[in-house]
C-alpha cells in the first residue's frame, strides 16, 4: 500500500470523507477519533494488516503521521 491508499483507509476507518485526512492531521480535528475511534483503528490494524498494538501505542498517537509510521514499521506501507 502507498501513502495515498493509507490516507484513504485511515479516513475510512474514522468515517471521514476521502482525501480529508492528510499525515499531519491532527487527532483532535478529527471528531469520530475518539476513544470507539481508536477501538475501531486497533480492530481494522488486526484484522487487515495483522498489527497489534497496546493500548499506550494508540494513546500515544496524536496525528494520522502516527499511523502511517506503524504501518512503514511494520513493512504495510511503501
Amino acid at each position: 500500500m502507498n501513502q495515498t491508499e493509507a490516507l484513504q483507509w485511515i479516513a475510512a476507518v474514522f468515517q471521514q470523507p476521502p482525501g480529508s485526512i492528510q499525515p499531519e492531521t491532527l487527532r483532535r480535528d478529527v471528531v469520530t477519533w475518539d476513544s470507539l475511534g481508536v477501538l475501531m483503528l486497533m480492530a481494522e490494524l488486526d484484522e487487515k494488516h495483522g498489527i497489534m498494538l497496546s493500548d499506550v501505542e494508540l494513546a500515544a498517537m496524536t496525528k494520522a503521521g502516527d499511523i502511517l509510521e506503524v504501518l512503514r514499521r511494520e513493512g504495510k506501507l511503501q
